[in-house]
């Protein structure tokens, strides 16, 4: 209770001598993670932190489009997303300025934009989350093509690939696989009874009450459920010899171009990208697994031989596919709005034609 007194004092103080410091974030990582580490910035520094999060039936994309909707006028100073993908497209539409944080020295320039529009950190991994009850004696699964096996058909859920890190799953398909491949891995996946849920954090649930057998998500909703005390566990997919690796997708951190508060901006990427955020995202309960070599990872997450990905390439290819993507599952539910829309004008002109014939036949039969 003194310590919070303290610090409740100390970031009072800040916060005088500050005066108006303040910077807006927009957060695509889940708050009950990522507002802890936002809270202790402000209260260490002074400055005033205004944050908007996410939805989860709307992961990334929500803030990305308000970036975008915002353009001409920005609100938001720094966006720390979940994800990297749509931050490079942000990066593409011209909506980033270049800031290279002297935070960022140590993590591997693989993690970082050539030409310092973004930076990566703690990092999460795509992973197979199973219910142990549930599998018994059954061979699990060991990938991604698990996926399509017929013995697995109605008892897989998965998120839909058009938000969030499940989209920039895909999107690395396509950058590793190219468009002939995934898009008949997609019908693949479409025609194999997966139960498609409106998130990640979903597929946990569902998995861990032992309403599907296993299920793709993020290290972070896995970490959840074994805290939880859920009858779940998790394995690292496509980890043999000759198999992709599992797909490790970092934070990423960026200015926004005319940021309001720029010099706040930068003091707050510089805290974001420094050790001790990516050791705390490391300890607590979202488990995220620290770029810089010689930071320690969860323990059940060491050794983990990654999907080689180009960034910059997944970035592109989420721009390109990303609408394929939505059609083709907007399709998949039973067809777009205008598929709809001419069903029904169909339906209506055979109902039409239904009840003239009625008519015709009665008449006739009074004649």
């Amino acid at each position: 209770m003194r310590n919070l007194f303290v610090r409740a004092l100390l970031a009072g103080f800040l916060l005088h001598t500050a005066g108006s410091a303040q910077v807006s974030v927009y957060v695509s990582l889940d708050e009950p993670i990522s507002k802890g580490v936002l809270d202790d910035f402000q209260a260490e520094t002074g400055i005033q932190v205004l944050g908007q999060w996410d939805v989860e039936a709307n992961k990334t994309i929500g803030m990305v489009n308000r970036i975008i909707a915002e353009k001409d006028r920005p609100r938001c100073d720094v966006y720390w997303n979940n994800e990297v993908a749509q931050t490079i497209r942000l990066k593409n539409l011209g909506l980033l300025e270049a800031y290279r944080s002297p935070s960022a020295q140590g993590i591997p320039e693989g993690f970082k934009d050539p030409d310092g529009f973004w930076t990566g950190f703690a990092a999460r991994a795509r992973v197979i989350i199973y219910n142990k009850e549930l599998i018994g004696d059954e061979t699990p699964p060991k990938g991604l093509m698990d996926l399509v096996d017929p013995r697995w058909k109605g008892r897989i859920a998965m998120a839909k690939p058009l938000t969030g890190t499940t989209l920039t799953h895909f999107a690395a398909l396509f950058s590793v696989w190219g468009e002939t491949r995934t898009q008949a891995f997609v019908e693949r996946l479409l025609a194999a009874g997966i139960q498609w849920q409106a998130g990640n954090a979903m597929v946990m649930r569902e998995v861990g009450r032992g309403a599907f057998v296993w299920g793709y998500t993020d290290t972070d909703d896995a970490n959840v459920s074994r805290m939880k005390g859920h009858p779940t566990g998790i394995i690292l997919p496509d980890q043999d010899e000759g198999e992709m690796g599992t797909l490790v997708i970092p934070n990423s951190v960026a200015l926004i171009k005319g940021a309001p508060h720029p010099e706040a901006a930068r003091k707050l990427i510089d805290y974001l990208l420094s050790p001790r955020v990516e050791e705390r995202l490391a300890s607590g309960r979202s488990a995220q697994i620290p770029l810089r070599p010689g930071l320690e990872p969860p323990a059940h997450l060491k050794g983990i031989r990654p999907m080689a990905v180009d960034w910059e390439d997944v970035g592109r290819q989420l721009e390109t596919y990303a609408p394929w993507l939505k059609r083709r599952f907007d399709r998949a539910r039973g067809g777009t709005v205008g598929e709809k829309s001419r069903w029904a004008i169909w339906v209506g002109l055979l109902a039409i034609a239904a009840v003239a014939l009625i008519g015709f036949a009665r008449r006739r039969g009074s004649e």
